[in-house]
C-alpha cells in the first residue's frame, strides 16, 4: 500500500515531496503485457524445443520423451502466466521539465481519483490536508521498451521515479 498526502502546498508520495506549484502536468500511464510478443516468443521457443527435444528424445528414449513433455508444459505455463498479468496504471507528474512516475496501481480508478485530487489541490493549494491510500499499489520491476530494441530494465518501488539498471 502506498500513501499520498497533500498538505501545505506539497504533494507527498511516501518519502518523495513534490511542491504543487512546480507540477505542470498530472496524468496517468497504462502498461500492459504485449500479448503478440508473448505469443511470438512462445512459438519460437516451442519450435526450437520440439526440434532439439525431439532429437534428444529419439536418442535417450523414454526419459527423453518425459523431459520433452515437461519442458513443453513449462513453456505453456510461462505463456499463460504472461497473458494473465493485469495492466498497471501509473500516476505521471511533470515537474520542472521532467516526467516522473510517482505511483503504480493495478486499479485504474485509484489513479484516476489521485489525478483528480492532485488537480484540485493545484487549483486550490490552501485546502485542508488530504490523505489518499493506494490499496493496490504495485512494487517490483517495470520494463519499458520502445521500438524494436530494449532500453534496459527499470526498478520501481511503487513510489518515486523509476531508476534504471
Amino acid at each position: 500500500m502506498a500513501q499520498v498526502t497533500i498538505n501545505e502546498g506539497v504533494l507527498w508520495v511516501d518519502g518523495e515531496a513534490y511542491p504543487l506549484r512546480n507540477i505542470s502536468h498530472v496524468g496517468q500511464r497504462r502498461l500492459a503485457v504485449d500479448k503478440g510478443a508473448a505469443w511470438r516468443t512462445f512459438i519460437l521457443r516451442t519450435i526450437v524445443w520440439l526440434i532439439l527435444g525431439g532429437i534428444f528424445a529419439a536418442v535417450v528414449g523414454t526419459v527423453g520423451t518425459i523431459i520433452l513433455l515437461v519442458v513443453e508444459a513449462l513453456l505453456v505455463w510461462r505463456l499463460v502466466s504472461a497473458l494473465q498479468k493485469p495492466p498497471v496504471y501509473g500516476l505521471v507528474l511533470h515537474t520542472a521539465g521532467t516526467q516522473r512516475e510517482a505511483v503504480w496501481s493495478t486499479q485504474q480508478e485509484e489513479i484516476q481519483h489521485l489525478v483528480l485530487e492532485i488537480t484540485k489541490a493545484i487549483g486550490n493549494p490552501d485546502i485542508a490536508q488530504t490523505v489518499i491510500n493506494i490499496a493496490h499499489a504495485v512494487q517490483g520491476d517495470v520494463i519499458n521498451q520502445y521500438g524494436s530494441g530494449s532500453i534496459g530494465k527499470a526498478r520501481h518501488s511503487g513510489s518515486g521515479n523509476i531508476g534504471g539498471s
